[in-house]
């Protein structure tokens, strides 16, 4: 298996915590977004969309999006949940991690870290939704250590890619407590570094 993928994406990250958590073997192929090295013609024979993360599986066929991605790789791990109604609750916050939580946390630590965007200049409405998400997540995590019960699921990894560099962005993770301590319970769980 091929891993393209950019080392500064949390999308492109939580395809290889995966594939390390579950043990796998694959070359990750370092495709930069900010070289546009997505755009060239090699690289959107693989993926139209022209994204990272991509993948191409053993047997030659390409996938992408880094949540369909990492749900292929963990089919029958321990990663999904066996209950189904648990499962579902994964893939709720799968859903959402993509709709109302990357599209603000992320962006915002992109436009600031890597383009050197001052706060100051941020769309507040980008600043705003960020900190929703992540008082959503706040309240997700009061029940249990993890976002569905007491061990690691796709959703933790999928929702701790970019929570964990959310300073990043302008984010303080000490006003979100159970965020923080969740953010470090699900690095030792994966092993992230």
């Amino acid at each position: 298996m091929r891993i393209y993928g950019d080392s500064i994406s949390g999308n492109c990250l939580k395809v290889k915590w995966t594939a390390d958590h579950l043990g796998l073997t694959y070359d990750w192929v370092e495709t930069s977004v900010l070289k546009a090295e997505t755009r060239t013609p090699e690289f959107l024979a693989l993926n139209p969309a022209g994204q990272v993360p991509a993948v191409v599986l053993g047997d030659g066929r390409p996938l992408a999006q880094s949540n369909a991605i990492i749900l292929h790789l963990a089919e029958g791990s321990d990663l999904i949940p066996a209950d189904a109604y648990d499962r579902a609750r994964m893939l709720e916050w799968m859903f959402w991690e993509q709709y109302s939580h990357e599209p603000y946390v992320a962006v915002a630590r992109f436009q600031m870290h890597y383009l050197g965007k001052p706060a100051s200049d941020l769309d507040p409405k980008l600043v705003e939704r960020g900190h929703g998400a992540l008082a959503r997540l706040e309240q997700g995590l009061g029940a249990s250590a993890f976002l569905v019960g007491d061990r690691v699921t796709l959703a933790d990894v999928a929702l701790v890619a970019y929570t964990r560099v959310a300073h990043e962005g302008g984010f303080n993770l000490n006003d979100y407590p159970a965020a923080k301590a969740w953010v470090a319970r699900v690095e030792a769980a994966l092993k992230i570094v």
